[in-house]
């Protein structure tokens, strides 16, 4: 349990500072509204686990591979961005920019005027949905695509895609047609607004593996190098996949931030329980590492990349027809659960060999 000190300090600490809000919310004290505020926090926190679980095993899976320094960092520095970056400024930087008013204007919008703050932060939800649909689709088809990859969950479907994935950058030509396919059903005064997003989404992600796979050692420069200059890869490669994981949070985070919108309009309380939830993702991922749990359940690596591929679908979809967040939780919690059975029924059948 050691692993979720840190989750439980900030739960009560977050919790706190939900119901002492909620208390003074109105114009005098009030105990309704606080414990109002304290069941809403609760629900987003809930809503922001469900959502990101897949999360979680996808970013143990890089982390394993990490320095441990870099492991801590993600730990440490890591939340600080996650819930600060991700899911109070960022939000506020795309108002600000689609809006087209200072940032300090929109976080007085946020904090005075949350109806007009939700208002404009949904009106990007196009944008931000082509965006993170197609860095996730990214994720999801490199992983499916990897002409190296030796275990299979789904067989059939998978040796098909592992053939597939000879044919040089197929995961972009995919990706590609994709949009192409996805952005035709939006409206026309929308589609390129669509279309740079989602190129801007498929440029990021091949930006940060193409620096990454530059700065990460090679077996020869390991032998051939001074240990100095192995270290500076190591480094420079734990920072490219620190960033990684940083977007593929960010990528994660759009449909917690915008579908919090729909249960409260209080940005204080929103970034209260998505922060939880946030602490609660970075925790397991910490714990799946230690306890090498992907190693031990061979497919839930499997699992969270295929909910991160129907998160992709969704979002695509989403441009033009409302998902509901509680969909997109099952799906998510759905996949990883049958990859886990699928992973215990395959240690038991190992076991008795």
């Amino acid at each position: 349990m050691k692993n979720f000190y840190l989750a439980f300090i900030v739960t009560i600490v977050g919790l706190s500072l939900a119901f002492i809000y909620g208390l003074y919310e109105g114009p005098g004290i009030s105990l309704n509204l606080a414990f109002e505020a304290l069941f809403i926090a609760t629900v987003l926190a809930a809503l922001e686990i469900s959502l990101s679980f897949d999360n979680a095993v996808v970013n143990a899976s890089v982390l394993k591979g990490m320095d441990p320094v870099w492991q801590r960092r993600f730990l440490t520095w890591g939340i600080l961005v996650a819930v600060f970056g991700m899911r109070l400024l960022f939000p506020i930087l795309i108002v600000s920019i689609s809006a087209r008013v200072g940032v300090v204007e929109v976080v007085n919008m946020a904090l005075n005027k949350p109806d007009d703050y939700a208002h404009y932060l949904e009106a990007a939800h196009i944008q931000i949905a082509a965006f993170g649909g197609m860095f996730l689709l990214l994720v999801f088809l490199t992983f499916m695509l990897d002409e190296g990859k030796d275990i299979h969950w789904i067989r059939t479907l998978e040796i098909w895609l592992s053939r597939m994935g000879h044919l040089e950058s197929a995961e972009m030509i995919i990706a590609l047609v994709v949009l192409l396919f996805a952005q035709s059903f939006v409206p026309e005064a929308h589609r390129i607004e669509v279309f740079v997003a989602g190129i801007l989404g498929t440029v990021l992600y091949v930006l940060v593996h193409s620096i990454s796979d530059l700065f990460a050692p090679s077996d020869e420069a390991e032998h051939d190098s001074g240990s100095g200059d192995v270290v500076n890869a190591v480094t420079r490669a734990g920072f490219m996949s620190f960033i990684y994981l940083e977007l593929l949070d960010a990528s994660f985070s759009f449909d917690g931030v915008i579908g919090a919108f729909a249960i409260t309009k209080e940005v204080v309380i929103i970034t209260l329980g998505l922060m939880i939830g946030a602490i609660y993702v970075r925790s397991l991922t910490i714990y799946l590492v230690r306890k090498g749990t992907l190693d031990e359940y061979i497919f839930l690596e499997h699992g969270a990349h295929y909910a991160i591929g129907a998160l992709a679908v969704i979002m695509l979809v989403s441009m033009v027809h409302h998902v509901p967040e509680v969909i997109t939780g099952l799906i998510g919690i759905g996949f990883i659960l049958l990859a886990f059975i699928s992973s215990w029924r395959f240690k038991q059948r190992q076991s008795q060999k």
